[in-house]
């Protein structure tokens, strides 16, 4: 859901069919609440997700919703396919239709996927200008060595695109395992790099986006609300 702002007197013009006088009128009178509280600001500004009432009636009452996946490989990040099973069709929530995907991962990529209707609070998790960091469990054909760290921290340059990677850390967990550490994705990035080395990704798995952690008790294909103290992670 794109978050659509307004003011207040705008919506109750609009939703009660009164004139912005009236408006002025009611709020005087203390007759409208927004989250609870009572308004008296014609001026204030409010979104998809304010409670809104007037006299007692509810005139919105959106909810948001955050949800956290763990998406198995062979399925894709998206809302419909024809080929393959969507992150979409894995939920089984009323409302999974109204969400949107935060942060995709590839058919043969494992692990977090986030999915929200609150496109505010998936923005502040996907813009570039945030840096918000994706981790990553990797396995790969080919023992590691200490100059893919150095490497990775440099940042690749990709002709493709005409663009050098942002630096990036890797840790070696064993001779055929690391962790990776991202502040952008680029298409098949983590793959590419690795392919500088001639090394082939046998298994990709995101664990985290920032401070959110994928629940360890979720099994492939399982999901679950986010806690709200998750939901508010993302600014810490």
């Amino acid at each position: 859901m794109a978050l659509n702002k307004a003011r207040l007197d705008r919506f109750l013009a609009q939703h009660c069919q009164i004139s912005r006088k009236d408006v002025r009128l009611i709020l005087a009178q203390k007759r409208v609440k927004i989250d609870g509280v009572v308004a008296l600001n014609i001026d204030e500004i409010i979104d998809n997700f304010s409670h809104i009432s007037f006299d007692n009636k509810v005139l919105q009452a959106n909810t948001a919703y955050y949800i956290m996946l763990n998406k198995p490989i062979g399925v894709v990040s998206a809302t419909s396919d024809k080929q393959h099973k969507t992150v979409i069709d894995l939920l089984d929530y009323p409302f999974k239709n109204e969400l949107h995907i935060v942060g995709r991962l590839d058919l043969n990529t494992s692990g977090l996927v986030l999915l929200t209707n609150d496109s505010r609070w998936s923005e502040r998790l996907t813009l570039p200008d945030r840096k918000v960091p994706k981790r990553y469990s990797v396995s790969l054909k080919n023992k590691l060595n200490q100059d893919y760290i150095s490497a990775f921290a440099d940042g690749m340059y990709f002709a493709f695109e005409d663009l050098t990677t942002k630096p990036a850390k890797l840790t070696i967990i064993s001779d055929y395992q690391a962790e990776v550490e991202l502040v952008e994705g680029r298409y098949h990035q983590i793959k590419r790099m690795f392919g500088r080395f001639r090394n082939t990704v046998t298994a990709l798995h995101r664990s985290s986006i920032g401070n959110l952690q994928l629940d360890e008790s979720l099994a492939e294909g399982e999901s679950r609300k986010l806690t709200a103290i998750e939901i508010n992670q993302i600014d810490k």
